[in-house]
């Protein structure tokens, strides 16, 4: 019996990245260069090392380049208006062959090699029922991060408000689409759906186990360039 196949990877690639100008002013903020690697290829990274192979990105801000980068290897759902993060999910859909499908930022990362943790998420996914699993990450591992926490981690691995280990959302979830059936055309976040999941207590989380890199501004861009050319 085959294994089953690795879920496809949508990577929200649309905003306009205005924290990080004056970069973005001539680039979208996923080809923002890392040491000299474009932020979306350390996403994807991070995904196939875990045996992603199928991958969709939204695009809006200068999504000629995005597509230009990778000369059609990537599918590429182009929003003439930005729709949000769940808007433009929810319009890529029809692209995405898997249920569930991740969903990554293409704007956090974590060194490759040092954890692979979509693996986990999986196992989480497939232990509840119509679940939604997001990437956890301990503030002492975070770079490029202006907020106490996001969250908590309770010890049975639910997401609270209030109760558990403070945690940062590392921008990576796991979810079927049928959390999208009712939500209107149109935009509107995808934290949308993490609210609609946790008021269920059907929100889960699962911890990195490495260091991680928010790339939000110029100077969180200086300070991981520097801790990762240690």
């Amino acid at each position: 019996m085959s294994e089953p196949r690795f879920p496809d990877v949508m990577l929200l690639a649309a905003g306009l990245g205005t924290r990080l100008r004056p970069l973005t002013d001539s680039v979208p903020k996923p080809l923002v260069p890392v040491l000299g690697v474009p932020l979306i290829e350390r996403i994807m990274a991070n995904a196939r090392a875990e045996g992603a192979k199928r991958f969709v990105a939204n695009a809006h801000y200068r999504a000629d380049q995005l597509l230009a980068h990778f000369g059609g290897l990537l599918k590429v759902s182009r929003e003439d208006d930005l729709l949000g993060t769940g808007g433009g999910i929810k319009r890529a859909l029809p692209m995405l062959h898997s249920d569930p499908i991740f969903v990554m930022n293409t704007d956090a990362f974590w060194p490759e090699g040092q954890d692979q943790p979509l693996g986990r998420m999986l196992q989480r996914f497939e232990a509840e029922d119509e679940a939604v699993v997001l990437l956890c990450v301990h503030p002492r591992r975070a770079t490029g991060f202006d907020r106490s926490h996001d969250f908590c981690l309770d010890p049975m691995g639910r997401i609270t408000r209030d109760y558990g280990a403070p945690v940062i959302y590392g921008g990576v979830a796991l979810l079927g689409k049928s959390w999208f059936a009712d939500a209107a055309d149109g935009a509107f976040s995808l934290n949308d759906v993490f609210e609609a999941a946790l008021e269920r207590e059907a929100l889960f989380g699962v911890a990195l186990d490495a260091d991680w890199y928010h790339v939000g501004d110029p100077q969180a861009l200086a300070e991981t360039e520097r801790l990762l050319a240690r």
